[in-house]
């Protein structure tokens, strides 16, 4: 009888799992006064899947197989936050400045957390941030290469040239507010003085 009443909470607490969606331990005691049990027993039949400590995932499915879950459902769940911006090093190669290097792990600006962990099988590294916009814009990018250069695996002198000319080519009042929002002492050092003369060379032609 017990086992029965137990398969019966589990199957009560499975209606409410939506595919697709990550879920802390914490969310699943609001239908569950066995919550360690029932996990296991999810896990064991493989209706979840454990992300990290106190993650899960239930995934949906495709003709290929599970499909795995979504790196911004996975970040707002861990951080139980949806303040944050997810980037990476690697979009830095859509500027055309040189940058080339592809590397496997993901950027997330936050007000919560700081340190690399392992989510689902992918490596994020969490930065605690004041300022950081809500969508990735073009400007965003290039004052936060020049804030991570020394992160990046390429010549950072011919980086910075393929900059000052990237610098002429783009929107000086919005690229002048990413630097004065977001940009650290050194992307201010040098990316303020590139806009200066592209408006004094403008002004003298």
């Amino acid at each position: 009888m017990k086992g029965k009443a137990i398969m019966t909470k589990l199957n009560e607490l499975k209606k409410h799992l939506k595919r697709g969606k990550v879920y802390r331990r914490t969310e699943l005691t609001k239908w569950s006064k066995s919550v360690d049990r029932h996990l296991e027993m999810l896990l064991e039949d493989g209706t979840l899947q454990k992300l990290s400590q106190g993650l899960y995932y239930y995934p949906k499915e495709s003709a290929f197989g599970a499909i795995p879950p979504e790196e911004e459902a996975l970040v707002r769940s861990f951080l139980k936050d949806d303040r944050f911006l997810l980037t990476s090093l690697n979009l830095y190669n859509s500027l055309g400045v040189g940058t080339t290097q592809l590397y496997n792990i993901r950027t997330v600006y936050n007000h919560k957390r700081n340190g690399e962990f392992q989510l689902g099988g992918q490596k994020f590294s969490f930065h605690v941030k004041h300022h950081f916009p809500k969508k990735l814009t073009l400007e965003f990018l290039l004052v936060d290469l020049v804030n991570n250069l020394q992160k990046l695996a390429e010549d950072q002198e011919e980086v910075l040239k393929n900059v000052s000319s990237k610098v002429q080519t783009m929107d000086t009042k919005k690229l002048e507010d990413s630097v004065l929002e977001y940009g650290n002492a050194k992307a201010k050092k040098i990316l303020l003085p590139l806009m200066n003369r592209k408006e004094q060379l403008k002004h003298a032609s």
